[in-house]
């Protein structure tokens, strides 16, 4: 059977495309979509990605609006939290460490949820 190998893409809306683009970029590394096709696109290193659909009632992601999340992989959670907080960023570290690893919360500016994981090796 064919199959995809990984996510090529993430799309969703928002008020200023661009404003939350470059907050992106200065907060957590993603480079925006190219404006050429000489230019590359954010390139993310190998290793698992969760692919997870959840019931419409879930609590999860927070608010009952919000209809999707994403989940960024990082190789230091503290220090990701610590860059974050410096920048006036709330980060919500979970207490505990599960058998995959260890996960923080935080809101982009217009309060999408977002994961950051950092798996166990």
């Amino acid at each position: 059977m064919e199959k995809v190998n990984g996510i090529g893409g993430i799309f969703f809306r928002t008020g200023n495309p661009e404003k939350l683009a470059k907050w992106y970029e200065k907060h957590l590394g993603v480079n925006p979509v190219p404006a050429e096709y000489s230019q590359l696109p954010w390139v993310q290193e190998g290793g698992p990605t969760v692919f997870a659909p959840f019931k419409n009632d879930t609590t999860y992601f927070g608010k009952e609006s919000q209809s999707w999340m994403i989940n960024f992989r990082v190789n230091d959670l503290s220090k990701m939290a610590d860059q974050l907080r410096r920048a006036g960023i709330e980060v919500a570290i979970d207490a505990e460490e599960y058998p995959n690893g260890k996960f923080a919360r935080i809101h982009d500016p217009e309060g999408n949820p977002v994961e950051l994981w950092e798996p166990k090796s």
